[in-house]
Parts: C-alpha cells; structure tokens; sequence
C-alpha cells in the first residue's frame, strides 16, 4: 500500500493506493495534478499513466473506491451515484481498474466543483 493526499480544491482526502500493477504506475508518476472533471458523484481527471484494463477491472464500485479509467487515462474519485447508475448502485462509463480506497469522509467531496484543481501526492 501506498498512503496518499488528494486535494481537491479546499477538500482534503487520505487515501491508500493497493499493489496492483496500476496502482504502483499511479504511485511511480506522484505527484499528479489536473482539472477536476464531474459525472454525478464522481471526480475524474486524466493523469500521466498508460495501463491496460486488469483483469478484475468493473464497472459497479462501491463509495470511496479510487479507480483508472484506461479509455481516458483518468483517476477516477467515487463516492456515490453516477448518471448510468441503476438505483443506489456506483457504476463507471465502462470498466475501471480498482487503484485504492478513501479513508476520509466523503462528504466534502459533493462540494467539489468543476474544473477545481486536483492534486495527489505521496503522504
């Protein structure tokens, strides 16, 4: 595991990237800064990493969950409904490799508007 800060414009997140191959790629490339883009209750931005679907990649991820989009090189912040969920389900646009987990309250992150710089960074 990998501890890591994610800003987000005044929201401050603690988080852990997991030992997957994408995850280590996203943890080689720290620190990684963007532009916060929103789709429902998710934050996404792309980064510099280049990684193909893993095996266990899914579209359905639960609150909290850190993903990687390969069809946009984006890192993707989940934290509840996004427009193609089925009720209270959290579903991507297409599969994602799980990359980490929140540890923080996701709350804050409701308030995090579009086009808000990001930042990861190795904690």
């Amino acid at each position: 595991m990998t501890p890591i800060k994610i800003t987000a414009g005044d929201v401050d997140i603690e988080a852990d990237l997991n030992d997957s191959p994408t995850a280590q790629a996203i943890a080689q490339a720290l620190p990684i800064e963007g532009q916060a883009q929103r789709w429902g209750e998710e934050i996404y931005f792309a980064i510099p990493v280049d990684a193909e679907l893993e095996p266990d990649a899914r579209e359905v991820v639960q609150a909290g969950e850190l993903g990687y989009w390969p069809t946009g090189n984006a890192f993707c912040l989940f934290f509840g409904p996004t427009p193609v969920s089925n009720g209270d389900e959290i579903r991507a646009a297409s599969a994602v490799n799980i990359v980490g987990q929140i540890h923080s309250d996701l709350t804050p992150l409701s308030d995090v508007p579009q086009g808000a710089t990001v930042c990861i960074e190795k904690r």
